[in-house]
């Protein structure tokens, strides 16, 4: 069997609310302090799982994160037992308990960047987990997240997972929401492609919105996951766009294999790169969307670029859509005529994210790309992979624990946490993960 590439998707927390938490992410801002549905996102989120399962993708599950984060909340003063920490938070810093109990590890594009065995030095999988140290509420997730990924990648003869890059400014890292592979086959020696939006030493930034990830991170996260230097590509951000709100390139920009979908306008110096491109990867193919066809801001408002795109056994692709893209008659006219182009895209998948959606996050945001060779396929926690005992599993673990109504305000309930742990030990048992949270040790 050749290497494949496995998809795998973040469940969505018990936490899940909205608090406009992530400046720069123009759908966070817009929905802040509405009511969310925690239950609803989860079920959005396995719904794409195992349809995407039963078309023939193979689909994994990464679990949430413990929230509210009670260690965070005491290493900024507050104290007490777990309860009354919540409680003292919630009355004297609500907003600092809001970003403590956020949801958004569920978009593992940002859990770590990931290098196929194809291309690292030492033929393993790595995975460096990312820093996300533009925003408090997602710098607290590397620890947990390095955990998780040990939990489900545990074979260190097949896998290698590295800790998050230092927390400072110098060395911000997104994750693989701005890394992109191209290649033939996923089994063959691809290239990567790195994008930054801003060098640490640089004035030249974004006026309105900061510009997260930092070449330097990018270059280090390269050496760390063993790539040869001859098959990493480094590549700026257009800063216009990340003012429109484009925090990440996978908001502008997605690819497989051969082909890039992206804006005209998603890069700096977009002709250069597209040619370097097409200098080192046979068959590269560039579908770039015109401004005047799509503008950036209906870009940003339908995630357009932030789908999935997906290889069939026969070489056709499959674009993977939230249905904002559907219901916006300018985003859907383009799309429909580049189904009519050569080109490979052959069908579009539209999903139903609108709980994901509504806090900035699209298809592409709540799954984490992984190729793999049929033995690490098979190295992989088979507990966690989608099939529909697990399809079943999950939505009556999901039922029997999530609120379908959620505020910040519901954030102060000690209730909350301890409805959340209970849950989350529960999980570790279906998933067969171990005790990889705080609460367990």
């Amino acid at each position: 069997m050749k290497a494949r590439e496995v998809n795998f998707d973040g469940l969505v927390g018990l936490t899940h609310h909205y608090a406009g938490l992530s400046f720069g992410n123009e759908a966070s801002t817009k929905h802040r302090f509405r009511v969310s549905n925690p239950k609803l996102a989860a079920k959005q989120g396995l719904l794409k799982m195992k349809a995407l399962a039963d078309a023939g993708f193979p689909q994994g599950v990464i679990p949430p994160q413990e929230r509210p984060n009670i260690a965070v909340l005491r290493q900024l003063g507050f104290s007490g037992s777990d309860e009354q920490v919540v409680e003292k938070a919630a009355s004297q810093a609500p907003q600092i308990l809001s970003a403590a109990s956020s949801a958004s590890a569920m978009w593992v594009a940002n859990a770590a960047t990931v290098c196929p065995s194809a291309d690292a030095l030492d033929n393993k999988v790595h995975f460096t987990v990312a820093n996300l140290n533009n925003k408090f509420h997602r710098a607290i997730e590397a620890p947990s997240t390095e955990a998780l990924l040990r939990a489900i990648f545990r074979d260190e003869t097949a896998f290698a997972v590295h800790p998050a890059l230092p927390q400072v400014a110098m060395f911000g890292d997104e994750g693989a929401a701005n890394h992109n592979r191209f290649g033939g086959d996923y089994g063959e020696p691809g290239v990567q492609l790195f994008v930054y939006g801003r060098e640490y030493a640089s004035h030249d930034a974004p006026a309105r919105y900061p510009a997260r990830q930092t070449l330097e991170a990018s270059q280090a996260v390269a050496r760390i996951n063993q790539l040869r230097a001859e098959q990493a590509v480094f590549a700026r951000q257009n800063p216009d766009v990340i003012d429109l709100g484009v925090f990440h390139n996978d908001v502008i920009a997605v690819s497989n294999r051969q082909v890039l979908f992206c804006h005209e306008l998603a890069f700096a110096d977009q002709p250069t790169l597209l040619a370097q491109l097409q200098e080192k990867v046979p068959g590269f193919m560039a579908l770039q969307v015109p401004q005047q066809a799509v503008s950036v801001s209906d870009a940003v408002a339908t995630y357009l670029f932030n789908s999935q795109l997906l290889s069939r056994d026969d070489g056709s692709m499959m674009l993977v859509l939230p249905q904002e893209s559907q219901q916006h008659a300018g985003v859907w006219r383009y799309l429909n005529t580049l189904l009519a182009q050569d080109n490979p895209i052959s069908e579009l998948k539209v999903f139903d994210l609108r709980e994901s959606m509504a806090n900035g996050g699209g298809p592409a945001c709540l799954r984490l790309r992984v190729v793999l060779t049929a033995a690490e396929q098979q190295a992989v926690n088979p507990a966690v992979m989608m099939n529909d005992s697990l399809f079943a599993t999950l939505n009556e673990w999901v039922d029997r624990y999530y609120r379908d109504r959620l505020t910040q305000a519901d954030l102060a309930d000690p209730q909350l946490l301890r409805e959340g742990r209970e849950a989350l030990d529960r999980l570790t048992q279906l998933l067969n993960l171990g005790s990889v949270y705080p609460f367990q040790r």
